[in-house]
């Protein structure tokens, strides 16, 4: 990847321009049966879109808290570089009361209501779908993005060294945390067109770093599972094999 980059917005940028049709997040649920699999063109889009959302729909601005109450899943991967991509700082599982805005997933709405700001919503569902019934104060997700656009350009320009994530009391700038990234990815030893598979859930750094951060950084890919105890006996290895990972986290 660019040694140039620092913020993952600009890791995302990076592997658009060196390889947009490889796979970036492939994600499993074993509780649904769900498997859905981004290249880094699909995936970059989707932040793009959100991106927009944000910033436009939301009136979003660099330095505002944006509380993700979401659990380890692809659009939760999305968020957080949409996030970067404002200058918006991503607190993960934050206090919503304290927030400028929140996004929260189906289980978490009554939390994420304590919010003064706006407020987004999403099901979670497989293929990205909607509420049956939108939630009363939120607004639908999966019903505001598809009308975005598909480029994004940022209103003001986002500082590297200003703070991006904050996750289980820890803060990050843009800066630290590729930092950060990259040396995890050298720990794990992934390279280009290395597949991780992670289980951990995006509550740590390092289930964040693993699901997302570390192989955007190393130019690899990320097998996300969430519910992995659902499989059945020789699951794993099955799955091991048919996705060619390479490394894993659990």
């Amino acid at each position: 990847m660019n040694a140039n980059d620092r913020t993952p917005a600009d890791l995302l940028r990076s592997a658009l321009a060196a390889d947009p049709a490889r796979p970036l997040v492939t994600y499993y649920d074993d509780a649904t049966g769900e498997r859905v699999e981004l290249s880094v063109a699909t995936f970059a889009n989707w932040v793009a879109k959100t991106a927009n959302l944000l910033q436009g729909e939301l009136s979003a601005e660099p330095g505002d808290r944006l509380a993700l109450l979401l659990p380890a899943h692809w659009q939760t991967a999305v968020w957080l570089l949409a996030c970067s991509s404002v200058g918006v700082v991503a607190d993960v599982g934050g206090d919503p009361a304290t927030a400028d805005l929140v996004v929260s997933g189906p289980d978490t709405l009554d939390a994420a209501r304590a919010c003064s700001g706006e407020r987004v919503a999403l099901a979670l569902r497989p293929l990205g779908g909607r509420f049956p019934q939108p939630p009363e104060g939120f607004a639908d997700y999966a019903v505001e993005v598809p009308s975005q656009g598909d480029r994004f350009a940022a209103y003001a320009p986002v500082d590297p060294d200003e703070p991006a994530l904050a996750i289980a009391g820890l803060e990050l700038t843009g800066a630290e945390l590729v930092e950060r990234a990259r040396a995890d990815a050298a720990e794990l030893g992934l390279a280009p067109g290395s597949r991780l598979l992670s289980a951990l859930p995006y509550d740590t750094w390092d289930g964040l770093s693993a699901g997302l951060y570390a192989p955007l950084a190393a130019g690899a890919s990320v097998v996300l599972c969430r519910h992995l105890d659902r499989l059945g006996e020789g699951g794993l290895e099955k799955r091991i094999e048919s996705e060619r990972v390479t490394a894993t986290a659990r």
